[in-house]
């Protein structure tokens, strides 16, 4: 879809459908002769309420009156609720060309807002089935009496982004294998000037000594791959970069320890937080963002064969502790393990990892919030205000000792999946933090909030493409000392 801005009013535009915001207690800025649009407010048919719509025909247009509720709570959020409720109503009128006149007196958070709910909302993934015939929506203004079009230039790269980590997601495992990730990654990194990226092997993972990581691909006849992605910016301080690290199961039977089979199709989504770093790091590069970062994402399978690794098997991990693998299942803080190892061998002094790691998370938060871990209440507070500006919501869980001991394993240094069914989030943090050590890192799990999540923007099934928004925004955020 694409994005523009104007100084011109909503009538000098082509768009075909017009959309304008109501807040409580006001009137319409510029209402149209007659004051057509003012009396549906005066009658009641268009109202103020959130996720409200009327539908007005004049001037031979059509205009859309959204309601954006009280004005001291206008901000991005409820920019991108008013503006996918646009969408869905604009959608069921054909609408082509839609322009939302900017409610006066707002921030550029409202500007983003209206172009990324707007282009969440219309993504649909319809690579291997015909579009419904309905005419999609191909342009969107944004008119405004001052000029807004580096917001919504940003907002329109951040959405896409996103987008595009949502069609990696939906993409089935046969067709997004590892490798197939890989060379996605790498046609970026053509793309970019700024942007270096790399993918090493499964034999190159093995010699290099990720036996952790090693171990979780070994059954699959997919080879695993190791992607990095290296972006520096023009204008960036020096220093170590930020590391994004992000797991990328493209499929997860469960390995030997199998998933019930009735939902073992979502699996094809373990790779969200892999999208979610390539994504936020190809954002910032089209950005041209004075930021440094290091993008690591282990993409592999798990999967069952007579060479997968086994319950009860004691593996080797890149910096040299031993766990013993009591849970075939418990494979993504296996893969992270030896990511954010190889993220401080690359002098990373700063991490962030995500993965969609523990059904522990979602019994815990649901599919409202991710699950924050961290070591380090300054990166944990850049994380949650970083979240907070875009949407997606991060809540704070415990590290605590005693969830460390519950990791310690019995014949190894620490085992995979603690015997004690309890704290299941937290012990698995806990085990990633051994491999952090003191260096400042966070760990989001998206287990709840990385597919089928029905959202007032969001579509309902498929991929989300959470944390684009957040790592971008954290990027930026850590960038400019915050």
């Amino acid at each position: 879809m694409h994005v523009e801005a104007t100084t011109e009013a909503p009538l000098a535009t082509d768009a075909d459908t017009i959309a304008v915001g109501v807040c409580d207690g006001e009137r319409i800025a510029h209402d149209l002769p007659g004051g057509v649009l003012g009396a549906l407010v005066e009658s009641g048919e268009a109202r103020t309420t959130s996720k409200s719509v009327a539908v007005a025909h004049a001037e031979g247009r059509r205009w859309l009156l959204v309601g954006l509720g009280p004005r001291d709570q206008l901000d991005g959020e409820s920019a991108r609720i008013a503006a996918a409720t646009a969408d869905a109503r604009a959608r069921e009128l054909g609408t082509r060309t839609l322009c939302w006149e900017v409610p006066h007196h707002v921030g550029d958070e409202v500007v983003a807002g209206l172009v990324e709910g707007t282009l969440l909302h219309a993504y649909r993934f319809d690579r291997y089935r015909p579009g419904d015939g309905r005419p999609r929506l191909e342009r969107l203004i944004l008119s405004a009496h001052h000029d807004t079009s580096a917001a919504a230039e940003r907002a329109a790269v951040i959405a896409t982004a996103q987008n595009r980590a949502r069609e990696l997601g939906d993409r089935p495992p046969n067709d997004l294998t590892p490798t197939a990730l890989a060379e996605y990654a790498l046609e970026l990194g053509d793309r970019h000037e700024a942007l270096t990226v790399t993918a090493e092997d499964g034999a190159w993972i093995r010699e290099a000594g990720m036996g952790a990581f090693a171990a979780v691909a070994q059954g699959s006849p997919e080879d695993a791959r190791l992607i990095c992605l290296r972006y520096d910016g023009t204008g960036a301080a020096a220093g170590p970069p930020l590391a994004l690290i992000g797991k990328a199961v493209t499929f997860d039977s469960g390995g030997l320890t199998i998933k019930p089979g009735p939902t073992m199709y979502e699996m094809k989504f373990d790779m969200g937080g892999g999208a979610a770093v390539i994504e936020a790091i190809a954002a910032l590069a089209e950005l041209r963002a004075p930021v440094r970062v290091l993008g690591i994402v282990g993409a592999t399978e798990n999967v069952i064969s007579g060479r997968a690794v086994r319950p009860g098997d004691i593996i080797t991990a890149l910096d040299g502790t031993t766990i013993e693998i009591n849970n075939t299942d418990a494979e993504g803080r296996l893969v992270l393990a030896d990511c954010i190892t190889y993220a401080k061998r690359q002098g990373c002094e700063r991490m962030v990892d995500i993965a969609t790691l523990t059904g522990g998370v979602v019994a815990a938060l649901g599919s409202t919030y991710a699950g924050l871990f961290s070591n380090d209440d300054e990166l944990a507070r850049s994380v949650q205000r970083s979240a907070e500006s875009t949407g997606e919501l991060v809540w704070r869980l415990p590290l605590h000792p005693s969830y460390a001991r519950m990791t310690e394993g019995r014949y190894a240094a620490l085992t995979n999946r603690p015997e004690p069914r309890e704290a299941l989030a937290s012990t698995a943090a806990e085990l990633l933090h051994h491999f952090a050590g003191d260096a400042p890192w966070a760990h989001l799990d998206i287990a709840g909030v990385g597919d089928d999540v029905r959202g007032d923007y969001l579509t309902g099934k498929g991929a989300t493409g959470f944390g684009v928004r957040l790592l971008v925004s954290l990027a930026l955020v850590i960038a400019s000392g915050g």
